[in-house]
């Protein structure tokens, strides 16, 4: 197979919480008029599967690649019914509605599904005074919290955080939460469509629901509900790669790594990789070097790069985010504690990245 970077479809949510932040802030084009909420830069989801958009590989699903060839396409010893991240760049002109997504037990359990939803979100710009609703307050049991939701009184039973550009959220499944208004947020998670929500009207068109569907949404909430979430957000921990060259880890876990790597003019971004690498452009038009080929990426653009690439160069100036399947010892606990991190401090960046040998000491 002759790999290259590639450029997928990506299909557009016109929810009714969008605005036009993508375009007028970002400087994304080709977006339809009227509210935009969501952009799928990556998408294996049932229904909403992108497909390659040129190259050889021009009209290929992405779930088709991945099931033909996932060795080279997510990486070696990889196997899964479906490409395992989603990504999005999501506009919080409004405020999103307060749902949550089941864990992977619960997904099985609840929803006959492979796996649930665990998501982070890495916020590109908020306004001053920006909030959002992350996780349930301590002490609030499951009669509380629906007695708060059936009289749609939020702020009684949920943890509101202040939200500032740069900061990110990592977001566990079963976790209640909302963003916005006035956020615009990059969003990384597992691929999946599965949600709860506990408000009266449909995010897509804001039709009422009928009381018995609502009711009906705020018991299947309350089943898929982890109570202990209470994530924090935080802006990441940094290492200095060369002259001019930073990378910013945002988050990892077991589902997925996001960072943030920005350049200048002095060194270009050089990274090497062994699982498939989202790039998605948070600054201003780059040329993505891959595989023997250049791509022009523009504003609020991403390329999917396969594994089997192995190595990306991007001459500055540069900023960028990278999402990836991490392998969390050797990506992430080993480079960030050798930069001067604390443990406890690489630890909070998600799941998974307690030392083994001291978890439960």
């Amino acid at each position: 197979m002759d790999w290259y970077p590639l450029r997928l479809t990506t299909p557009v949510k016109q929810h009714v919480f969008g605005g036009r932040a993508l375009a007028e802030r970002l400087g994304r084009t080709g977006l339809p008029d009227g509210p935009v909420a969501e952009t799928w830069e990556v998408s294996d989801v049932d229904g909403e599967g992108a497909r390659v958009a040129d190259g050889s590989l021009d009209g290929r699903t992405l779930r088709r690649l991945v099931e033909d060839h996932p060795d080279e396409l997510v990486g070696r010893g990889w196997r899964g019914p479906r490409f395992p991240v989603l990504t999005k760049f999501i506009d919080g002109t409004g405020a999103l509605p307060v749902h949550l997504h089941a864990d992977d037990h619960t997904a099985r359990r609840l929803e006959g599904e492979p796996n649930g939803k665990t998501e982070a979100w890495h916020v590109l710009d908020a306004a001053p005074g920006a909030t959002a609703l992350v996780g349930v307050k301590a002490g609030v049991d499951r009669d509380t919290l629906h007695r708060a939701l059936l009289a749609q009184d939020f702020d009684a039973v949920m943890r509101r955080l202040p939200v500032r550009a740069g900061q990110t959220v990592y977001v566990p499944g079963g976790t209640l939460h909302s963003f916005g208004p006035d956020t615009l947020v990059y969003e990384i998670e597992q691929t999946s469509d599965i949600q709860q929500h506990a408000m009266r009207r449909r995010m897509e068109d804001d039709s009422e629901l009928d009381d018995g569907e609502w009711h009906t949404n705020l018991g299947r909430l309350l089943d898929e509900w982890r109570p202990g979430s209470r994530p924090e957000f935080h802006s990441g921990l940094s290492i200095q790669v060369d002259d001019g060259v930073e990378h910013t880890v945002l988050c990892a876990g077991p589902y997925f790594a996001l960072e943030r790597w920005r350049a200048g003019t002095t060194a270009p971004l050089v990274h090497d990789f062994s699982t498939a690498l989202v790039v998605s452009n948070a600054g201003a038009p780059v040329t993505v070097e891959s595989g023997g080929r250049s791509e022009r990426l523009g504003r609020a653009r991403s390329l999917l790069l396969p594994a089997a690439l192995g190595r990306v160069r991007i001459q500055g100036p540069a900023d960028v985010l990278l999402g990836y399947l991490p392998d969390l010892e050797q990506d992430i606990r080993t480079p960030l504690l050798a930069a001067g991190h604390g443990a406890a401090a690489v630890a909070a960046l998600g799941e998974g990245l307690t030392d083994p040998r001291t978890e439960g000491t």
